[in-house]
């Protein structure tokens, strides 16, 4: 009888870990990469991370940023309200060569670890 109590309160806490509330970022990116392809020294360099709250509380941005100057990263000013779509905007400074960057997104999101998310950009400028 004591092993069936232990098993039922271990499985209810269990439970209740899983089922987070709060808000949660999805980004529509695969694997929250964009990949530039090859493009020309001409393009604008603007992309955007789309991204949906699938929490059930507003979503905030708290910080986006990258450690390279190359990159101007944009982060909506308001809470995205549960169930809206929101985007955050990386602007690429077009230098000939291989682009490898990471943006780091901070967030109050409940399904990333502190809610820090890495968003990442790939590609080549010819």
């Amino acid at each position: 009888m004591k092993n069936v109590a232990t098993f039922i309160i271990i499985a209810l806490f269990t439970t209740i870990g899983y089922a987070q509330k709060g808000p949660k970022i999805e980004f529509a990116a695969p694997e929250n990469t964009i990949d530039y392809g090859k493009i020309s020294k001409n393009d604008n360099g603007l992309r955007s991370f789309e991204f949906t709250n699938t929490g059930d509380a507003p979503l905030l941005i708290i910080g986006a940023e990258s450690t390279v100057s190359s990159i101007v990263v944009t982060k909506p000013a308001a809470a995205i309200q549960p169930g809206k779509k929101g985007k955050i905007d990386v602007k690429y400074n077009m230098a000939a060569g291989p682009i490898r960057k990471t943006i780091t997104v901070e967030t109050n999101a409940v399904n990333y670890p502190d809610g820090r998310v890495a968003l990442k950009i790939k590609g080549e400028v010819l």
